[in-house]
């Protein structure tokens, strides 16, 4: 014979300890759609797409090739030019081929899958104090995005000649013995 009472008891106690687990397990799970949204916002909070987005830099960023790389490289004195990559999951000029912890690893360490450093213009030491969770998100993002198809030039070592333009950063002194350009305003009076 069932002993009821004890049954319903057992019943009750078990269904507890389930939904005890479940929640644990629910709080400590961060759900797929709540992770996208976090990295969109911290790519969008971050500015990732003025420099990896074609136009950007050149003040009419291209929103078809979202984060596929730019068009424009970064001049490091005494390293060459390089140009920011395509960080949308296209096999073979993106990330596709990169996990989830490859991506957090270079956005955080700065170190490429291949063991290569990421130029020092890519500011993964500010990103190096991310949560874990934050930048899991980023690269749960990036892998979200459509892939976008598109070869970034370079690096340009010193002797090469770059096929993009180029951002330099000048010291006053050599700026200010560049030849004009035809036609450009005249210098502020000090």
């Amino acid at each position: 014979m069932i002993n009821r009472p004890l049954l319903f008891a057992f019943t009750a106690i078990s269904l507890a300890f389930s939904l005890a687990a479940l929640s644990v397990s629910w709080a400590n799970a961060e759900p797929v759609e709540t992770q996208l949204q976090r990295g969109k916002y911290l790519v969008s909070f971050s500015t990732c797409s003025n420099c990896h987005t074609p136009g950007s830099l050149l003040g009419h960023p291209d929103p078809t090739r979202f984060l596929a790389g730019s068009d424009v490289g970064y001049a490091i004195p005494e390293l060459g030019i390089f140009v920011p990559p395509n960080l949308t999951p296209d096999k073979t000029t993106g990330l596709g081929d990169w996990t989830t912890q490859q991506i957090v690893t270079a956005i955080t360490t700065g170190q490429r899958p291949d063991g290569r450093i990421l130029a020092p213009i890519m500011p993964w030491r500010s990103l190096s104090h991310l949560t874990k969770s934050d930048a899991t998100a980023i690269a749960v993002y990036l892998k979200s995005l459509p892939p976008v198809h598109n070869q970034v030039p370079g690096p340009f070592g010193l002797a090469q000649k770059p096929t993009v333009f180029v951002n330099v950063v000048l010291p006053a002194d050599v700026y200010s013995s560049l030849p004009k350009a035809a036609g450009a305003p005249p210098a502020p009076a000090k």
